[in-house]
């Protein structure tokens, strides 16, 4: 207790030296002031100048403060930069950094013309500094690197909860693909995309390298000027990685670009058009004549499909029609096939009356037969057929018996006898084929 009391005696004793005591003399010095100089200053004061004068004064001064005290607040402004780069400093090669912001938006207040000058500055960066952070979770402050110290400023957001982990690597293959292939022209077709190297090296933290399941060179044909049939080559091709959901994984891939030498054809080829008659006539009439106004197309796409493609099928509808008929068609491009030399084409339907002729003796052919094993007919009857054919007389008349096929299908069949339907078919599709024996006996044997 003794220990306290002195020290507040202490304490009180310094004020009363260096405060109480000061204030004291000073009152009394005053009071002193005006009671031996009191008649002297009640007559100056009396007089109609000196209260005009002290009016004055008092009244300036007063201006003076007010007018001082309305500018420092009139004259505070704020104005907001909005996605300023936020900058990390940490060893990039060792490191990857997550959950920190790319941008922020700074809050400058203060005088209007200092907020002027800050935003002249060249350096309006926000910074963080990770140097000395180990791989893990922390929680860092963004700092604003202002060049006018009179302003105040405020981030948004201030503070960042961020991620270090260490970085690792990995080489991976790399595959193409084709961007906009359709906006290149119809007629050309993309042949061959050969990169000038097949691999490249992703970097990132080791739970997003197991993300990515491909990384692919993305050739886009927009960036091919005046694309036509030769060989080119395209540069700064960039890089992207995926994951199997096809999403975009944020990794660092080493080079970021590459080079892409790119071979474009255009594989054509003239097939004739073939009408398909889909449906069945009125009763008792028959197509005589079917015309279009061009017999064959050239047809465009890939080498293989173009190649592989016989003819153009154009169907029409037929269904209960009982008089010649003309037919406005557009042509469908078969898979594979980018562009047709004509889109529409007429076709000419002529009707006739129905006829039917029989021909007989028709041999019938396998399909679809294991290669180990062969067909047995069991009767003589069951290896040939007759075929009824209708249609108009004189195309029945026109015709080549050896172009009606008749033929079954052993797909999925094995050792033992069956009794298995017949098809017919013929090359003419202005006639219809049908069978007079329904289905044929057979018995398959090994060879």
């Amino acid at each position: 207790m003794k220990k306290i009391i002195k020290i507040f005696q202490s304490i009180l004793s310094f004020f009363d030296k260096w405060l109480i005591t000061p204030i004291t003399k000073g009152i009394l010095k005053i009071t002193d002031f005006f009671h031996n100089n009191g008649r002297g200053i009640e007559k100056f004061i009396s007089k109609k100048q000196s209260l005009i004068v002290l009016s004055l004064i008092f009244a300036f001064a007063v201006f003076f403060i007010i007018d001082n005290e309305s500018n420092m607040l009139v004259d505070q402004y704020a104005e907001v930069l909005y996605n300023q780069k936020v900058t990390a400093i940490y060893n990039e090669e060792a490191y990857v950094v997550e959950g920190l912001p790319e941008t922020v938006d700074i809050t400058l207040i203060g005088k209007k013309r200092h907020i002027f000058l800050a935003k002249q500055a060249p350096d309006k960066s926000v910074s963080v500094d990770l140097t000395g952070l180990k791989p893990g979770h922390h929680q860092v402050d963004l700092k604003y690197s202002q060049q006018i110290t009179s302003l105040d400023y405020k981030l948004d957001p201030s503070t960042a909860s961020i991620t270090i982990y260490e970085k690792v690597s990995e080489t991976r293959t790399l595959d193409v693909d084709v961007l906009h292939r359709d906006s290149l022209d119809s007629k050309l077709y993309i042949k061959s995309v050969e990169l000038d190297r097949t691999d490249a090296i992703i970097k990132g933290a080791d739970y997003k390298l197991k993300q990515v399941a491909t990384v692919k060179a993305l050739v886009d044909v927009n960036n091919i000027s005046n694309p036509k049939a030769g060989e080119l080559t395209l540069k700064d091709v960039p890089l992207v990685a995926y994951d199997t959901e096809g999403k975009v994984v944020d990794v660092e891939i080493v080079p970021g670009t590459v080079e892409a030498k790119i071979v474009i054809t255009s594989p054509n080829k003239e097939v004739p058009i073939k009408v398909v008659p889909q449906g069945e006539l009125a009763f008792g009439k028959s197509i005589k004549s079917l015309t279009t106004n061009v017999s064959s197309v050239v047809v465009y796409g890939d080498e293989e499909t173009v190649n592989a493609l016989e003819y153009i099928p154009v169907e029409i509808d037929v269904q209960g029609l009982e008089e010649d008929k003309e037919f406005h068609i557009n042509i469908d491009k078969p898979k594979g096939i980018r562009d047709i030399s004509t889109k529409t084409i007429v076709v000419k339907l002529t009707v006739d009356t129905l006829s039917t002729k029989e021909f007989t003796d028709i041999n019938i052919s396998t399909e679809n037969l294991d290669s180990n094993l062969k067909v047995q007919a069991l009767t003589e009857n069951d290896s040939m057929i007759d075929v009824i054919v209708n249609g108009s007389q004189s195309v029945i008349d026109a015709l080549d018996v050896s172009t009606i096929k008749a033929f079954i299908d052993l797909k999925d069949y094995g050792v033992g006898e069956y009794e298995v339907e017949v098809q017919v078919e013929g090359n003419d599709l202005r006639l219809t084929y049908t069978p007079k024996t329904k289905k044929v006996k057979i018995r398959i044997v090994e060879k």
